[in-house]
C-alpha cells in the first residue's frame, strides 16, 4: 500500500503540529456560545457611578416590616459642594425626603471653606434638623447641641415616636479614618438622626490603643486644624498663605475667627434648618437677542464696504 500527501497538506499538518508543539493546551476563550450568553452590567456600573454590592445592602429592607421605607443618609462632594440627602429606594427610582448642601451655609455665617471637614459636619447636621423638622420630631429629638467630642447615638424616648433612624451611604469612597463623610455623618448623628456607627472612622481614633481622642474629634468640627494650619503657613511662607486662603483674607476670616464662626453657625441652623427656596427668573424676564439676518442687496453692500475700508487702509 502506498500513501501520496500533496504538498500543501504536508504543510498544514506541519503547520499543526508546530503550534501544537510551542502551545499544547490551545483553548478558544470567546467562542459563539461566550457572545450569545453574554450579559451586559448595569449602566451606572458601566459608568463607574454605583457600588452595587453595596446599595442590594443598603435598601434591602426586612420581608416582615413589609412596605416600610429604610432611609440611607448618602453624603456625596463634589469640587465645591457637599451634598447631604435622606433617600429611599421604590421600585421606580430613588425618592429624596429631604436634603441639605454646604452652598446654604453661607446662610447661616460660613462664607468661606464650603468643602472642609467643619462644613461637611455643618452640612449633615442641616439635613437632620430639617428632616426631624419636616416629620415633625424636631422637638423630641434635640440631638446632641454640646458638642465635646464625645461619640454618642439617639436613644429612643420612653413616652414617643423611636428616633429617625438612616443608614450611611458613602457611595464610591473609601471608609479611611478621618475622611470627610463621617463628618457629616457625625452632623446628622449629633442632629438627632439614629446612624448606628462606632468611634473608629473618626480623626483622632488611634488603632493600636483602640480608643478616641475626643478633643481632636471635637478639634476638627469646630475647624481647629484649619486655623492651625492658617497659622503655620502664614509664618513660614506668606505669599503662600495669601495664595491659598484668599477668599479667607478677602472676607476677613482669621484663624482665631474660625471656632467662633462654626459655633454661631450651628445654633443658627437649630434655629431655623428650613430651606429657602432661590428666586427663579420668569420666561418676561429673559431677553432673546436674534439678530435679523440681512437680505441679498445688505450683504453685498456690507462687502462693498469691508472692500473699501481695506482699500482706505492701504492708502
Amino acid at each position: 500500500m502506498v500513501i501520496v500527501a500533496s504538498a500543501a497538506s504536508t504543510a498544514s499538518v506541519v503547520s499543526i503540529a508546530s503550534v501544537a508543539a510551542a502551545s499544547p493546551f490551545v483553548k478558544l476563550q470567546k467562542n459563539k456560545a461566550y457572545f450569545k450568553r453574554y450579559q451586559v452590567k448595569y449602566r451606572r456600573r458601566r459608568e463607574g457611578k454605583t457600588d452595587y454590592y453595596a446599595r442590594k445592602r443598603l435598601i434591602t429592607q426586612a420581608k416582615n416590616k413589609y412596605n416600610s421605607p429604610k432611609y440611607r443618609l448618602v453624603v456625596r462632594f463634589t469640587n465645591t459642594d457637599i451634598i447631604c440627602q435622606i433617600v429611599y429606594a421604590k421600585i421606580q427610582g430613588d425618592v429624596v425626603l429631604a436634603s441639605a448642601y454646604s452652598h446654604e451655609l453661607p446662610r447661616y455665617g460660613v462664607k468661606v471653606g464650603l468643602t472642609n471637614w467643619a462644613a461637611a459636619y455643618a452640612t449633615g447636621l442641616l439635613v437632620a434638623r430639617r428632616v426631624l423638622a419636616q416629620l415633625g420630631l424636631a422637638d423630641k429629638y434635640q440631638g446632641f447641641p454640646e458638642i465635646d467630642g464625645s461619640v454618642q447615638e439617639v436613644e429612643a424616648i420612653e413616652d414617643g415616636p423611636r428616633p429617625f433612624k438612616a443608614f450611611l451611604d458613602i457611595g464610591l469612597k473609601r471608609a479611611t479614618t478621618g475622611a470627610k463623610v463621617f463628618a457629616a455623618m457625625k452632623g446628622a448623628s449629633d442632629g438627632g438622626i439614629f446612624v448606628p456607627h462606632s468611634d473608629r472612622r473618626f480623626p483622632g481614633y488611634d488603632a493600636e490603643a483602640k480608643s478616641l481622642d475626643a478633643e481632636t474629634l471635637r478639634n476638627y468640627i469646630y475647624g481647629g486644624h484649619i486655623a492651625e494650619y492658617m497659622r503655620t503657613l502664614k509664618e513660614e511662607d506668606e505669599d503662600r498663605f495669601k495664595a491659598q486662603f484668599s477668599r479667607f483674607i478677602k472676607a476677613g476670616v482669621a484663624a482665631d475667627d474660625l471656632e467662633e464662626m462654626y459655633a454661631a453657625a450651628h445654633k443658627a441652623i437649630r434655629a431655623d434648618p428650613a430651606a429657602k427656596p432661590t428666586e427663579k427668573k420668569t420666561a418676561a424676564e429673559y431677553t432673546r437677542r436674534r439678530q435679523t439676518p440681512l437680505n441679498a442687496k445688505q450683504r453685498k453692500d456690507r462687502v462693498r464696504q469691508k472692500i473699501e475700508s481695506f482699500k482706505r487702509s492701504q492708502q
